[in-house]
């Protein structure tokens, strides 16, 4: 039955991004580890793979429409290749619990879920689609971009979340690329981040392939209805329910743990074992 289960919520992920262009990382993660009980380490690394791939087929229609620039890859992708290993080095560490990881990953998904609804209450600006998000500071724009590339990298590796809600605004605001460009480029971006965190994770975790090879069926065949429906469902709408899926989530995965954090061995085991003798 979890199989049956994970495999129908790996549709749901592949329907999310035919219909967002993204969201398959942060549903992803909750589903290997709540619903098919992968460990969370494993499950960040095994996310890479699924997203990476699922990205791919994405990248497609979008290399053969010319809507992806090589150069602003380069130099951006670089910058999150270098964080996005580091990030999952980091992670391999015997200092990072995993209890920590998903307390991160449900932190970050809280502020993904509240700047989409915060986007959807916004009026809809057909010439400036990208009206919710700050201005940069633009005397030093390449700058900026390579030092966000490194952030939303190490990110990656650490929780394994795609990035595409900080990378696709990066792109247009930073390096001045059309909305199509940005899109198409952070797809290819993301793929590479997932090549090189999931070099950062082997060896050092146990990988199902099994499970990600039936994921990545799932999610690719719910990308086709999630494409088609796209056509008719309105964005803000898509969004601003997206969003307040995403904190139901995240509140779960807080819960969840918020109970094992003072029995987790790393980053903060000192403090729990000392309780323990006190109480004793």
């Amino acid at each position: 039955m979890p199989w049956i289960v994970g495999l129908v919520l790996a549709g749901g992920i592949g329907l999310s991004l035919g219909l967002l262009g993204g969201g398959g990382s942060v549903l992803a993660l909750p589903v290997l580890v709540y619903v098919m009980g992968v460990a969370p380490k494993s499950a960040i690394a095994m996310t890479l793979i699924i997203v990476g791939t699922v990205s791919l087929l994405g990248l497609i229609p979008h290399w053969r429409a010319g809507n992806v620039n090589l150069k602003t890859a380069l130099v951006f992708g670089s910058a999150t290749m270098v964080g996005t290993f580091t990030g999952a080095k980091i992670a391999t560490l015997p200092v990072v619990s995993e209890t920590f990881q998903m307390l991160l990953f449900a932190v970050v998904m809280l502020m993904a879920a509240g700047f989409m609804i915060y986007r959807s209450a916004r009026p809809i600006q057909p010439d400036n689609p990208l009206a919710g998000y700050p201005k940069p500071v633009c005397k030093y724009c390449w700058l900026w971009l390579l030092s966000e590339g490194l952030a939303v990298g190490i990110l990656t590796g650490l929780v394994g979340v795609g990035g595409g809600f900080a990378i696709v605004p990066a792109l247009v605001l930073l390096a001045k690329l059309p909305m199509k460009q940005a899109i198409g480029t952070s797809l290819l971006i993301i793929i590479a981040n997932s090549i090189t965190g999931f070099l950062g994770y082997l060896g050092h975790v146990a990988l199902d392939w099994h499970l990600i090879v039936s994921f990545i069926f799932a999610a690719s065949l719910g990308t086709i209805p999630g494409a088609y429906l796209a056509r008719y469902v309105p964005a803000q709408k898509l969004q601003k329910s997206f969003g307040y899926f995403l904190l139901v989530v995240a509140t779960f995965v807080l819960v969840q743990n918020r109970q094992s954090f003072h029995t987790s061995h790393p980053l903060g085991s000192t403090a729990s074992h000392i309780t323990v003798k006190q109480s004793g």
